[in-house]
Formats: structure tokens, C-alpha cells, sequence
């Protein structure tokens, strides 16, 4: 039976070592251990080398399928379609909600091209174009999620995209026909019932029966990332995923109830999710601690949660609410809730989340399924430079010159004057080639 007595990890902003105990604390290492790596590169250089029957093989061997060929891993658009109708009406009417916001929040994000025009005539601009195949992982090591076939596939249908690839590793995920019903609402043209290193490297070569994508996303186990590292270049990727994590700054003033809840539901993604509370009210700690002790015997995956809160929960005591922020920043959190009475006097400072939650309404689990924006989104710290996922990382852009006569007499002399100086003979004479014509051109008009 799991003791669940759990005695939060607390720092204080104002010891010495602070910044130092919190970067223990938060073991973000990014190093592989060469184990996985071993074990990843051979499974990526086998798929390339065997295909479909090396992708067949690694199923069945660590998702526990008994798969003969491809064909059994395949989940065709009627098949999706069927799914979908079988569902109950009230889960049915569930995905469609949270479908329709998920299409009506990134609608508005999508990038459309622009070109402006000289005064000589010559034409710059960008063309913004969708890619043309993409491949999303819908996770399902530990548990069964739809919402993320929603996630993923919905922003690369809005940005334009002709094929989504879809896999999901089926071996724990329950109920797979939520996550077929949800690929079918989503758009996905493709769906194989696959996961882990083997899943990414089918999807970045290609296979007899998979195809090879422009570009993957969605986050997964460590093989997972660890493949998605290793592929990139060969195929775009969307981020490097870690373990889900929340950081909550609290003014003391929200019902300490609801605040252990929103940090149980991060904890019980996985045991190496990360739950992290700020506050400067140290007596809110302590009744937020109060409200773990109460509530944890009462959640159905109370070891998971049990075992994230000890390894990695932290309590953190600042002076007030700007330290909080400037914290929060040196977290740069994947979600981060703003509980507190004027969220919005904050907000301002804060320069690293994946994603804010603004006020004490906005519980984090409504941005996990139906909120709007995708729940793909940075961890490990790396919201420093990335960013949500969107209809943006389905789109590309090209830029577009066009110079006129008169644009390119003016632009050779600069272009020659800089290639020279570089040493690129060609480079400047390619530019100054054309201007005997472009002179005599420009006399005649």
C-alpha cells in the first residue's frame, strides 16, 4: 500500500543558495544516457534498413501486439469513421465541443502571405505556404488521450495541410476508440496503431506502408524524444518534450482545495511530472500541504501522484508577488496559473511559460482538453525559445524578390561591393552581368 503522507520539498527566495537549489530541484538534465541512445539508433537504423517488418517487430516486442504485418496495425478512415458514430452521446458531444473550440482558437492564428512594391517597381514579400504531409504522436504509454489527436492534427488541418500521418501506441490505452472517434473529427488521412522510437523512424523515412512526412510533433516517452532529436534534420520536428510539468503562483486567497487538485493533475500524468507552488504566504503553504494530505487517499492514481509530489513537487516562499515572477521566469514552466486577485498586473512579467492561466477560474485541465490553444506545448525549460504549438509549425515561408530594372541597377553596385569583399569573385560578377542591359533598358524608357 502507498504511504500517502507526503512532506512537500520547500525553498525559500531568501536563502543564499536559492538559484543554485532550485536548479537541483527542478533536474532538467538534457543528457542522454548512452543506453537509450544505443537503443534508439539501432532502432532507427533497422526500420530504415526493414521497414515495415522491423516497425511490426518492435511493436509487437514492446507494446505486447500480436501483429503478423502492417495491415494489422493500420487503422483505416472508415474505421476512424465508425468509431467516431459508436461513440456515446455524451462523449461524442464532448470531442465535438472541444474540437470546435480547438479549430476556433487556432483559425485565427494562421499566417497569410504579403508582398509590398518599391517605388522603382521591384516586389519583395512572403509567401506562406502549408506543408504537405505531416505526422503527429498521439502518446498512449500510460494512458489513453484523445485530446491530443484533437491537439495536433486540428492546427495542421487549419494551416492547410493535404496529409496528417496519425500513430498511437495502443498497448495501455483502454478505450483506443476514443482515440480513433478523435482522429476522425480531427482530420487525420492516416492512423497506425504504433509507437515509440520505431513510430518516429517510420514516419521520418518512410516505409512500404508508411509514408514519409515533411515534419513530426507530439510529444512521447523519452525514445520518443530521443528519436525525434536524432531524425531532425532528415524531417522537422515541432520541440524536444519532457515530462509534463505546473507552476502555480498563489496570492494565498484561492480555496487551497482547488490548488492541490491542479497539482495533482499534473502529478498524475506521470512520476516524473513536475508540481511547483509559489507563494508568499507560507501559512497557504501549509494549508495547501493540509489539502494534499486530505485528498490524495481519494484519487484513483494516487501512486503516481504520490511518487511525482515526492521526487519532484516544490513549495517555493518568496517576498511577493513580483519575485514570484521573477521565479516563475527562471522555471520557464510548460503551464503556468496565475491564481491570484489582478493576474493581469502580472502577466507582464512573466517572459517564459508555455502557456499562462489567468485568474482563479482557469484551472490548467481546461487548457488540456477544451480551452482553445493546443496543449503541446515547451517543457524542461525550453519555453526560453520555443513556443505552443500551432498553426504555424504547419506552415512555411518563402520570401519573394522581384527587382526591376531600375531596383537592380542600384542593388548590383551594393551586392558586387559586399561579394568582393567576401572573396566571391562570381558573386559580384553575377550581379554586375546584367547591368550593361538594364542600363541600356532604363535610356529607353
Amino acid at each position: 500500500m502507498t504511504d500517502s503522507k507526503i512532506t512537500m520539498r520547500r525553498l525559500s527566495s531568501s536563502d543564499a543558495d536559492f538559484s543554485k537549489n532550485l536548479h537541483t530541484l527542478l533536474d532538467r538534465d538534457m543528457l542522454i544516457a548512452d543506453d537509450v541512445m544505443h537503443t534508439v539508433s539501432t532502432i532507427l537504423r533497422d526500420v530504415r534498413k526493414r521497414g515495415d517488418q522491423a516497425v511490426v517487430d518492435y511493436t509487437n516486442k514492446f507494446d505486447g501486439r500480436n501483429a503478423c504485418s502492417m495491415a494489422d496495425l493500420i487503422v483505416t478512415r472508415d474505421q476512424m469513421e465508425t468509431a467516431l458514430q459508436k461513440l456515446p452521446g455524451s462523449q461524442r458531444a464532448a470531442l465535438t465541443h472541444a474540437a470546435e473550440r480547438i479549430r476556433s482558437y487556432h483559425e485565427k492564428q494562421k499566417q497569410v502571405s504579403w508582398q509590398y512594391t518599391e517605388a522603382d517597381g521591384s516586389v519583395y514579400g512572403q509567401k506562406v505556404s502549408p506543408l504537405q504531409r505531416v505526422g503527429i504522436y498521439v502518446p498512449g504509454g500510460k494512458a489513453n488521450y484523445p485530446s491530443s489527436a484533437l491537439m495536433l492534427a486540428i492546427p495542421a488541418q487549419v494551416a492547410g495541410v493535404t496529409e496528417i500521418v496519425a500513430t498511437v501506441p495502443t498497448a495501455h490505452t483502454g478505450n483506443s476508440g476514443l482515440v480513433f472517434a478523435a482522429a476522425a473529427l480531427a482530420g487525420v488521412t492516416r492512423l497506425y496503431t504504433i509507437g515509440g522510437a520505431q513510430a518516429v523512424a517510420a514516419m521520418a523515412y518512410g516505409t512500404e506502408s508508411i509514408p514519409r512526412v515533411d515534419k513530426i510533433t507530439g510529444p512521447g516517452n523519452i525514445y520518443v524524444t530521443v528519436a525525434k532529436k536524432l531524425v531532425f534534420g532528415e524531417v522537422g520536428i515541432d520541440m524536444i518534450a519532457g515530462p509534463s510539468e505546473l507552476t502555480i503562483i498563489c496570492d494565498g486567497d484561492t480555496n487551497p482545495d482547488w490548488i492541490a487538485m491542479d497539482l495533482f493533475s499534473q502529478a498524475e500524468h506521470d512520476e516524473q511530472a513536475q508540481s511547483i507552488l509559489i507563494s508568499a504566504d507560507a501559512a497557504f503553504l501549509n494549508k495547501v500541504e493540509e489539502s494534499i494530505q486530505k485528498l490524495l487517499p481519494t484519487m484513483e492514481r494516487k501512486a503516481i501522484i504520490s511518487a511525482s509530489l515526492r521526487n519532484r513537487g516544490i513549495f517555493i516562499l518568496v517576498k511577493n508577488l513580483q519575485e514570484a515572477a521573477e521565479v516563475s521566469n527562471q522555471i520557464a514552466p510548460e503551464h503556468l496559473e496565475l491564481s491570484v486577485a489582478d493576474p493581469t498586473a502580472i502577466v507582464n512579467q512573466i517572459h517564459h511559460a508555455g502557456a499562462i492561466f489567468l485568474g482563479r477560474y482557469s484551472a490548467e485541465a481546461l487548457g488540456d482538453y477544451c480551452a482553445g490553444p493546443s496543449h503541446v506545448l515547451p517543457t524542461s525549460g525550453t519555453a526560453r525559445f520555443f513556443s505552443a504549438l500551432g498553426v504555424y509549425d504547419f506552415q512555411k515561408r518563402s520570401s519573394i524578390i522581384y527587382s526591376s530594372a531600375a531596383g537592380a541597377a542600384v542593388l548590383a553596385k551594393t551586392a558586387a561591393e559586399l561579394a568582393r569583399n567576401e572573396g566571391l569573385q562570381a558573386h559580384a560578377l553575377s550581379a554586375e552581368y546584367r547591368l550593361g542591359e538594364i542600363a541600356a533598358a532604363l535610356k529607353d524608357q
